[in-house]
């Protein structure tokens, strides 16, 4: 498992940590059941404190990204597809609003953003 810190993004390490581990989970990346590396262990290999790497461990684990097994450690969870469903939601919702955003910023009407979604999406 593969997470960069960026000290410089101004995004919480433990959110970051969060992120990263969330988007393995949901690509394939890690597996159902797979085990991810202890607390302890991911906190020394980051050079982070152990309570950064808990809270992000923590939140995957609320999220339903993780399960914990007492004194075995934590695996990726069995994908949820209505969890992942609405993840995918979210952030259509979000591209969304920046289109929105962008598309007054150049006075384009909503039947010109139509035309061009069914122009795309004919491409596909």
């Amino acid at each position: 498992m593969q997470i960069f810190i960026n000290n410089k993004s101004g995004v919480p390490i433990y959110d970051q940590i969060y992120s990263q581990i969330k988007n393995q989970i949901i690509s394939g990346t890690l597996t159902e059941d797979e085990p991810l590396p202890s607390i302890r262990s991911l906190a020394k290999d980051l050079g982070i404190s152990v309570i950064t790497t808990k809270r992000a461990y923590d939140e995957l684990e609320n999220s339903g990204f993780i399960y914990t097994v007492a004194g075995k450690g934590c695996f990726a969870a069995p994908k949820n597809t209505e969890l992942l469903r609405e993840e995918n939601l979210k952030a259509i919702e979000s591209h969304m609003r920046e289109i929105l955003k962008l598309a007054a910023s150049c006075n384009l009407q909503e039947k010109e953003l139509f035309e061009m979604f069914r122009l795309l999406a004919a491409e596909e």
